[in-house]
């Protein structure tokens, strides 16, 4: 994934039949849909779905066993593809190395491909950081820091390569709802500010409404529907209905 092209635009992204099977089970069965460049596109569902497996598939770290995914006309699987448009992953654990400081975790990428100067690399480091409200913890331990935090770490070293696509794998997972919202708002500022095409992984009902232009419902496997978030809102489905109005059970009392 070059952080060196020099094509600035986002770019578009299409599922086209996607199958895939671990052993006996089936995750994937048949998907297709279109992302269009600029875009936030939500894939949302119940946990064991296969929205993360589907994640997997789009920024090339697992191969099809049917089907294809291609980034502006062109097939993920070619590492040729993968060297042209600069796509970044921020992970659900946020993937943080702790041996780092959180300076070197987000100027990981710029060091080890030796792309800039250290007061280069340290500059955009400090810029990115600034951009997701971090200014000033370049020095610190990723174990210093929140939850929160370090998903707003990683939001920043997937920043550095100046993504034309970002995937986000459950970024709100494990955070209070107060955080949860900060992040969605640093998503949103992200697509304004870059204009970079985002798919998120979700089964966070208010990201998801808060932040998609389109969303996709998926449940074992397959799509269920597609559309804006009032059209899923609206979507009569009693499948999506359930999932979308869920709500804790009240407690028993004692």
């Amino acid at each position: 994934m070059s952080a060196n092209s020099n094509n600035s635009e986002s770019v578009s992204v299409e599922v086209r039949g996607l199958r895939k099977s671990f052993g006996k089970l089936d995750v994937l069965k048949g998907i297709s849909f279109k992302v269009n460049p600029g875009e936030i596109f939500v894939i949302m569902g119940p946990s064991g779905g296969g929205k993360s497996v589907l994640l997997r598939h789009i920024i090339g770290l697992e191969k099809p066993d049917a089907g294809e995914i291609l980034v502006q006309g062109e097939s993920v699987d070619s590492p040729a593809t993968r060297d042209k448009y600069r796509m970044a992953m921020v992970f659900q654990s946020a993937a943080l190395l702790t041996s780092l400081s959180v300076g070197e975790n987000v100027g990981l990428y710029l060091t080890e491909h030796q792309l800039k100067t250290p007061e280069e690399i340290a500059a955009i480091v400090s810029s990115k950081l600034e951009a997701v409200g971090l200014k000033g913890v370049e020095n610190r331990s990723p174990g210093e820091l929140s939850g929160g935090m370090q998903k707003r770490v990683a939001i920043a070293r997937a920043l550095v390569v100046e993504p034309q696509l970002v995937l986000f794998d459950e970024p709100t997972s494990e955070l209070d709802p107060l955080m949860a919202v900060t992040i969605g708002e640093e998503i949103l500022k992200l697509n304004e500010r870059t204009g970079a095409t985002s798919i998120i992984v979700t089964h966070d009902r208010d990201l998801a409404f808060a932040t998609g232009h389109h969303i996709a419902m998926i449940n074992d496997g397959r799509i269920l529907f597609m559309g804006t978030p009032a059209e899923v809102q609206h979507n009569p489905d009693p499948t999506i209905q359930k999932f979308i109005t869920a709500e804790l059970a009240p407690p028993k009392p004692h």
